[in-house]
C-alpha cells in the first residue's frame, strides 16, 4: 500500500517537471521565481518530499501554468487523503470507523452506490449489518462492540428519509445471493430491500446475472456528487477526489445503472433471490 502512495507522489512529480520543461525554464531558475530552494525543486519532482498546495502555486505561477493549478491541487488533496489505513481507523473500534463515512453523506445531495457482493450498507437490517461486521471484527482485531458499531449504520438510514438528498443504487444480482447470517437473515434483508425500492428519494437497480455487459463488475464504490468517491479494499479505504478520476467513476456507474432493471423487474429478481433461500 506504502509503494502505491509513493507511486502517486512520483507521477505527481514528473507532472511538475513537465509543466516546468514546457515552461523553458531550470530548476534553479524555478527556484528563484518561486523562492523554494533549488534543491527542494529536485526533491519535488522525484517524488522525495510532499509539496504543500502553496507550492503548487507557486511553482504554477513560475512557469505561467495557472489554468493547470486547480487540478494540480485537486490531485495532490486525492494523494493525501488517498490511502487511510483500516488498522489505523480500527483502533477507535467499529462504530468509529462508521461514524466517519457519515461526514460523506451529509455534504452530498446526489449518493450514488455500486455493490457486487453485499448489499449496501445503508440499506442493511440490523442483523445483516451483525453479520457483516462480525466479520469485519474478527477479521481485524478492531477494538469496540460491534452491536455498537451496527447502530451507527443503523442511523445513518436518517438520510433516506430525510428528503435532502438522492441514493443512486446498483447490485450486482449474486450480492443478493451472497449470504452473510443464516437463511432468515438473508430472507428479512432481501424483504428489506423490496419496501425500499418504494421510497422516494431511492432509486434501486439490480443487474441480472444473465445480462451482456458493456462494463465488467468492478469494486463497490461510493461517489458522492462529483467531489468524492471512496472505495474500501482489504487493507485500505481510499479516497478519490481528482475530478478526471471521479469522471471515471461516474461513467462507470452509469454504464453498470444501464445494465440494471428498476421498478416492478428488480422487485421480481429480488423475490426470485428469497425463493432461492428455500
Amino acid at each position: 500500500m506504502s509503494d502505491q502512495v509513493q507511486r502517486a507522489k512520483e507521477v505527481f512529480g514528473a507532472r511538475l517537471r513537465e509543466i516546468r520543461k514546457d515552461a523553458g525554464i531550470s530548476g534553479r531558475q524555478l527556484a528563484v521565481e518561486s523562492g523554494m530552494h533549488f534543491t527542494k525543486v529536485s526533491r519535488l519532482e522525484n517524488g522525495r518530499q510532499n509539496p504543500s498546495e502553496d507550492d503548487v502555486r507557486s511553482w504554477c505561477a513560475a512557469c505561467g501554468a495557472d489554468d493547470q493549478c486547480a487540478n494540480l491541487v485537486a490531485t495532490l488533496r486525492g494523494i493525501e487523503g488517498m490511502w487511510v489505513e483500516w488498522q489505523r481507523h480500527l483502533k477507535g473500534g467499529l462504530g468509529y470507523l462508521q461514524k466517519t463515512f457519515d461526514r460523506f453523506h451529509e455534504e452530498a445531495s446526489t449518493v450514488r452506490s455500486y455493490e457486487s457482493i453485499v448489499v449496501p450498507g445503508i440499506l442493511q437490517t440490523s442483523d445483516y449489518a451483525s453479520a457483516v461486521l462480525e466479520i469485519a471484527h474478527d477479521f481485524y482485531g478492531g477494538k469496540g462492540d460491534v452491536e455498537g458499531a451496527v447502530d451507527v449504520r443503523l442511523a445513518r438510514q436518517r438520510f433516506l428519509h430525510q428528503g435532502r438528498q438522492s441514493f443512486l443504487f446498483v447490485v450486482e444480482y449474486w450480492a443478493l445471493q451472497t449470504r452473510f447470517g443464516d437463511v432468515e437473515v438473508m430472507r428479512g434483508q432481501l424483504e428489506r430491500l423490496l419496501a425500499v425500492t418504494t421510497f422516494p428519494s431511492v432509486s434501486l437497480g439490480v443487474i441480472p446475472p444473465d445480462v451482456v455487459r458493456s462494463m465488467w463488475p468492478g469494486e463497490g464504490v461510493w461517489i458522492f456528487d462529483a467531489k468524492a468517491a471512496v472505495i474500501e479494499t482489504t487493507t485500505a479505504e481510499l479516497t478519490v477526489t481528482q475530478p478526471s478520476e471521479i469522471s471515471l467513476f461516474l461513467r462507470s456507474f452509469d454504464r453498470l445503472q444501464g445494465h440494471a432493471v428498476f421498478g416492478a423487474e428488480a422487485r421480481m429478481l429480488i423475490r426470485r433471490a428469497i425463493e432461492e433461500l428455500g
